[in-house]
């Protein structure tokens, strides 16, 4: 398959692939601060909740090399790091796994010996980055062992939504990962992927990269879905999440929960893939999480060309909440909840003491 650097080490900075300016060019920017990784986060340079983990990883390391370049080795690294963490924390809200690669980097702060600081932080964003390529191959596989066998006269088809895939992750992705596997496995699928709008992740990333990658890919907007179905020509829905609540309330890009309920409504499975650090054990249900409002012009404009009436007020939110009835099986790394609910979800994380709301 093809390799992105999302976000990587490069020379001393982190790396990252402009994801506003794809499919038309392929533009790398490097980031030499906290404050820098955080405003390509906000600005969606990089998008997608485990690039994002691994992108504010990345972050703490840069920002401690820039420390210690600047001042030498500060007498409390926890007051010298403060300033960069909070500003990588308050980058995006939804995506728990921001808040989770924080919350995995920051004792390194107090238990290493301090001169070693800024490397063993590095060290620990490329294994967070390691990690989460591993732990997408292993939901992949797991994700395609139960999708349904293709009807007898044509191959499976599979929508999804938004982009989980390797732009989204570390590489090979989480909904995509599951894609990939599956043609693995029956040797050809079709994809039907949906514009996402406003800001057409799947029209400029998820068709973009499945073409790369030689699928057969069908674009179609976001309202054609209920039609799709009803003609007959989806099989699964396989979507990713930014993050799941403790009873399997699933937040995803917004359009995940329309799509959810026209798939009920015809007797589709709908699956939900992401790693272990997108699951937040902390937020009881769904109506906790909190949903990002994005800027009005994503709307009320395109490439800088306004497409609405002047002065029209707009409603912007980046997520919705797909209720966990409405889901066929949850897809992780260790394993799949089929369906979703809180003692099988928590049954996945075993004695894990790393993971969100677990410690």
């Amino acid at each position: 398959m093809t390799i992105f650097d999302v976000a990587v080490w490069s020379q001393g900075r982190v790396r990252m692939l402009d994801q506003r300016r794809l499919p038309n060019a392929e533009i790398y920017h490097d980031y030499g601060s906290a404050a820098e990784v955080a405003e390509a986060i906000r600005a969606m340079v990089v998008r997608g909740a485990p690039a994002i983990g691994c992108a504010a990883a990345f972050g703490v390391a840069v920002e401690a090399f820039r420390v210690r370049a600047l001042k030498g080795v500060p007498d409390s690294w926890v007051e010298a790091m403060a300033p960069g963490l909070a500003q990588l924390r308050q980058a995006r809200p939804t995506a728990v796994n921001l808040g989770w690669a924080l919350d995995r980097m920051a004792p390194l702060l107090l238990t290493v010996d301090p001169e070693a600081v800024p490397e063993r932080l590095l060290a620990e964003a490329e294994e967070i980055r390691q990690e989460d390529i591993a732990a997408c191959r292993a939901m992949g596989a797991l994700g395609a062992a139960i999708l349904p066998a293709p009807p007898p006269d044509r191959p499976l088809a599979i929508l999804t939504h938004c982009n989980a895939g390797a732009l989204a992750t570390a590489g090979y992705g989480t909904a995509l990962g599951v894609i990939r596997a599956a043609r693995a496995r029956f040797g050809r699928v079709v994809v039907y992927a949906t514009e996402t709008r406003p800001y057409l992740q799947g029209a400029r990333l998820t068709a973009w990269e499945l073409r790369q990658d030689g699928f057969d890919v069908t674009l179609m907007t976001d309202s054609m879905t209920g039609h799709a179905m009803h003609c007959g020509r989806i099989d699964v829905v396989v979507v990713g999440a930014d993050r799941v609540a403790a009873n399997g309330d699933a937040a995803n890009k917004i359009g995940t929960y329309m799509h959810a309920v026209l798939a009920r409504r015809h007797a589709i499975p709908f699956l939900v893939a992401c790693p272990l650090s997108t699951i937040d054990l902390a937020t009881a249900s769904g109506d906790h999480i909190p949903i990002e409002e994005r800027s009005p012009t994503e709307v009320t404009h395109w490439a800088g060309q306004p497409v609405a009436a002047d002065g029209v007020r707009v409603f912007n939110p980046a997520f919705d909440v797909t209720p966990a009835e409405l889901i066929s099986a949850l897809v992780t790394e260790r394993g799949v909840v089929q369906p979703p609910n809180e003692s099988a979800i928590r049954a996945l994380f075993g004695s894990l003491e790393s993971l969100p709301g677990t410690g």
